[in-house]
């Protein structure tokens, strides 16, 4: 029978983790870091294209910093 207890923390610590997540994106979403130069947005009549590649490439250094800092 699998332990209920660590079934239960992991589903605790997964939620908290949701919740970050869903809080940086609130705040990076009021930082206006959705619209940098760079990021490609194309809309025409029926269709709306958005591809953030300079918002990418900024949250790739950033999280590359932070996770090497964390490591060493």
């Amino acid at each position: 029978m699998p332990d209920l207890g660590s079934f239960g923390r992991l589903l605790l610590i997964s939620g908290v983790l949701i919740a970050v997540v869903g809080l940086l994106l609130l705040l990076v979403g009021r930082l206006g870091l959705g619209r940098l130069p760079g990021d490609i947005f194309i809309q025409r009549e029926s269709i709306t294209f958005y591809f953030p590649l300079a918002t990418m490439i900024l949250i790739s250094i950033i999280l590359t910093l932070v996770l090497n800092f964390i490591r060493r």
